[in-house]
């Protein structure tokens, strides 16, 4: 699979019409791609729940205000994607609002906190969840980074093992087809069990199917569960693509997500474990003292 450079350059030809949203997703990746991020990763916690992420319940300290300057930049930038409901983000940039409550919500997956915010400020709710969901995909990259090695080689839930996302997608790799799911928010990979559905479970092969779109390539298929009607979009490939590339290969493969829903299956919404994180500002005790200097 591609690199992220050329995953989005060959998705600005493909879909210029595209072109403002993959800004915003090009200007989110150049800043997960840098270290700075990993220095608020928090430290590896030995003694969690049975099947919870890494992230769960931690304490997360950030720097505020990278938080906000990446914030507004995404914001001004999305308002000028050129959709009437994107067009509605530009009153955040006079609004009041707590950038890292917003990053935490998003965070979390907490999409009622999100719509509250919108509706205050009178953007559209889809759009704003929409770009909130990149402000913590830097942070989230940091902790694949440095969390990754922990990962207990035992994982086999459906979710991410980092930040409990459900995945973007599967890889079926190399020569021994080893599976793998892929989170598209930390770009993070686990083992994936073959013949078994990551939503609910089940291993039943007369409720798993396969749809083949007629656009698809050949190393493409949509695994769908007759049971939960969820799917999980699957590609044969030599090796995984990279961490930063995760997500523009979920954004070019959407031909697949419009055969799933048209067949009428959906990808579940959320997490597929609250991680329920407290995030603090690091920044606040430092810009205080020199402000007092």
């Amino acid at each position: 699979m591609s690199a992220p450079s050329t995953a989005l350059d060959r998705l600005r030809q493909r879909q210029p019409e595209w072109a403002p949203w993959l800004a915003v997703v090009e200007e989110v990746m150049r800043e997960a791609a840098t270290s700075r991020w990993d220095a608020w990763v928090p430290p590896t916690v030995t003694l969690r729940a049975a099947g919870a992420p890494l992230l769960s319940r931690t304490q997360c300290g950030v720097d505020g205000g990278s938080v906000r300057r990446l914030l507004d930049r995404v914001i001004r930038m999305a308002a000028r994607a050129g959709t009437p409901q994107m067009a509605t983000l530009a009153t955040l940039s006079d609004a009041q609002f707590d950038a890292l409550m917003l990053f935490t919500a998003s965070l979390c997956h907490d999409a009622d906190r999100i719509r509250d915010v919108a509706d205050s400020c009178g953007a559209d709710a889809e759009a704003l969840h929409s770009v909130l969901a990149l402000l913590p995909v830097p942070f989230l990259h940091g902790c694949n980074r440095t969390l990754s090695p922990s990962i207990p080689e035992s994982w086999g839930e459906g979710y991410c093992p980092v930040c409990g996302s459900w995945p973007s997608f599967a890889e079926v790799r190399g020569i021994e087809r080893s599976r793998h799911f892929r989170c598209g928010r930390c770009g993070s990979e686990w083992h994936a069990h073959s013949l078994c559905c990551p939503y609910c479970g089940t291993r039943d092969h007369n409720e798993l199917v396969a749809l083949v779109p007629e656009q698809a390539t050949a190393n493409a298929v949509v695994e769908a569960c007759k049971q939960c009607l969820g799917y999980v979009k699957t590609f044969t490939t030599l090796q995984g693509c990279p961490p930063g590339a995760v997500m523009t290969e979920d954004l070019a493969s959407v031909a697949l997500d419009v055969a799933a829903i048209d067949h009428g299956y959906a990808r579940p919404t959320g997490a597929g474990y609250p991680i329920e994180v407290s995030v603090t500002d690091v920044g606040a005790k430092r810009r205080f003292f020199a402000w007092n200097a």
